[in-house]
């Protein structure tokens, strides 16, 4: 790749290593400054040799990798060095005063607790390192405020502290920038609402008084309620915006990863990034890299051929790789798409007979889409060979795990020689979402309006038997039909209708039609997790709660488990 800018990125990359490396040797991380010399001294010699720049990045990484373990090696010694030290350093001044104080342990306490005040109560504590002089060498001393100055380089975001398996979940910033227009926007906002509730404390009083009609009172409360209505919808669509991020802020990891795998590899593979400006919750983002990792991964390695096979295919050489972000609907789709051999639905029904995950027969009776979905079952893989990439079988089940619990759904498409795209549908957020209100058996159940096609009522007698299943024409299309009551385990009811009101959901491109008792409302709920002793019960086809308005608790249904269940009873 060729780059008009690629000579000023190198000259950009030395002064960078200069400033650390003088950077260690003032906080006194000598190993650390004697390899960044070393580092900035090959930087040097590669510009003026005129190395190429792909192999001067693939260098610098492995050597950046080096440094940030020292690094993080010399934190982590901090770390466990200072809860010791520090509370010895003051009880042993009083019981030895005594002993030859010596100059140097003096600026040693003084920045050890790295604060201001302490440096006049050290003076005293002199004596103290005397008895223990090691554990408060003058290296650890400053080393406190590498954490601060460090999140500017990459790898210091994920290991800055110190804490086994922890910074891989604290890699994630805790932190949005905001644009202050949208803090002011907020506080008007505020304002009104304070002016709203002044309102209501005001017709309330009328009320008790008896100053004005009661149907006056009523208006006024009705216009009020409008007022209030029109301010949540305001500040909800507000906080939400605070909460968005560009997808950038994931998919900036990518280009790194494509490079390593591509060299481990041995494959050349050009990746191209398309909607990084698409703005996701923030809570969601955190949660997708991931998967994202596992699926680029397996493009990579499974999905891409090697050179002299896409040659022999008359493909390019060159193997591509699209993680693209964009919005559909109320949701986001993310893909990642190859233009690799696909997936051959035949060759999954081998592999799933042959590790006995099912009969020939049960793999004969599946769709090519459900042989392709095999891919997402656990401990599924049709490596041939196990790599340090991939082939373990595991990191497409962790990829629908995690996508699952973010709400969302995952569908493949795939065609033999052509390639694979997979598409991760994600809600905008995980809060709030609009939702069909629907009973059934006595019960209300949420559906949320993102997964509902439509409503309709069907006259029984059209019900038709297709494949063991009830299913209905509508309008050309042959629907299945089932008892959300049937999936739920609920009992039937008993009624003989001759209407039945069915709400038809779409789990990605296949349908089915659930008959409820009755269709209520649409509404706008707010999700609430089932909590750790229900989630225990494994519900199925359960993906939260909500609480209406009476204070009365309803289940939110999960589409996509929904049409799952549907399948599996089916069979």
């Amino acid at each position: 790749r060729k780059d008009a800018s690629q000579t000023e990125i190198v000259d950009g990359l030395y002064r960078s290593l200069v400033t650390f490396q003088n950077s260690a040797g003032y906080m006194g991380l000598d190993g650390v400054r004697d390899y960044a010399e070393r580092t900035a001294k090959l930087v040097d010699q590669g510009r003026k040799s005129g190395i190429g720049f792909e192999m001067m990045l693939d260098i610098l990484e492995q050597e950046f990798a080096i440094l940030r373990d020292m690094v993080l090696k010399d934190l982590a010694a901090i770390a466990a060095s200072q809860p010791a030290a520090a509370p010895k350093a003051e009880p042993k001044p009083e019981p030895k005063p005594a002993p030859k104080p010596e100059p140097k342990p003096e600026p040693k306490p003084e920045p050890k607790p790295a604060a201001a005040p302490k440096p006049e109560p050290k003076p005293e504590p002199k004596p103290a390192p005397k008895p223990a002089p090691k554990p408060v060498v003058p290296k650890p001393a400053p080393k406190p405020a590498a954490p601060e100055s460090g999140p500017a380089m990459p790898s210091m975001g994920g290991g800055q502290a110190p804490a086994g398996t922890e910074p891989g979940k604290q890699k994630a910033s805790t932190t949005i920038r905001v644009d202050h227009q949208k803090l002011d926007h907020l506080m008007n906002l505020i304002g009104e609402l304070i002016i709203n509730r002044n309102r209501y404390s005001m017709l309330a009083r009328a009320l008790e008084e008896g100053q004005q009609e009661v149907h006056v009172v009523a208006q006024q409360l009705t216009e009020t309620t409008y007022a209030m209505a029109r301010i949540s919808d305001d500040l909800q669509d507000t906080i939400m915006k605070v909460r968005m991020v560009p997808v950038q802020t994931v998919f900036s990891r990518f280009p790194r990863l494509v490079r390593d795998l591509s060299r481990k590899s041995g494959k050349e593979v050009e990746l191209i990034l398309e909607g990084e400006e698409t703005e996701l919750d923030k809570s969601v983002v955190e949660e997708i890299g991931d998967p994202l990792v596992h699926l680029v991964r397996n493009a990579v390695d499974h999905g891409l051929e090697p050179e002299q096979d896409r040659t022999a295919a008359g493909k390019k050489s060159t193997g591509h790789v699209w993680l693209r972000a964009y919005h559909k609907g109320n949701s986001v789709a993310i893909e990642v798409e190859d233009d690799g051999r696909g997936i051959d639905p035949e060759k999954m029904r081998q592999v799933a007979v042959k590790k006995g995950l099912m009969t020939m027969e049960e793999a004969q009776a599946l769709a090519d889409r459900e042989a392709i979905e095999l891919i997402f079952a656990p401990g599924f893989s049709s490596a041939e060979k196990i790599t340090d990439i991939s082939g373990r079988g595991v990191g497409m089940d962790v990829v629908k795990t995690n996508i699952k619990n973010l709400k969302g759904n995952v569908q493949t498409h795939s065609e033999v020689g052509k390639g694979t795209r997979i598409t991760l549908t994600l809600p905008l957020t995980l809060a709030i979402i609009d939702a069909l209100m629907v009973q059934v058996n006595g019960h209300i159940y949420a559906i949320p309006l993102d997964a509902v096609s439509e409503t309709t009522k069907i006259e029984t007698e059209r019900l038709a038997d297709v494949n063991k299943r009830k299913a209905v024409t509508l309008r050309g299309e042959v629907l299945g039909i089932m008892e959300l009551s049937q999936l739920l385990k609920l009992p039937p009811n008993e009624e003989n209708r001759e209407i039945l009101p069915v709400v038809v959901i779409h789990d990605n491109d296949r349908r089915l039609g659930l008959v409820v008792d009755r269709l209520l409302e649409r509404q706008e709920i707010v999700i609430k997790p089932l909590g750790f002793y229900l989630n225990t019960f494994e519900i199925k086809g359960i993906s939260g709660a909500t609480i209406m308005g009476d204070g009365s608790v309803v289940l939110i249904l999960d589409p996509h488990e929904v049409y799952t269940l549907s399948t599996q009873m089916e069979r």
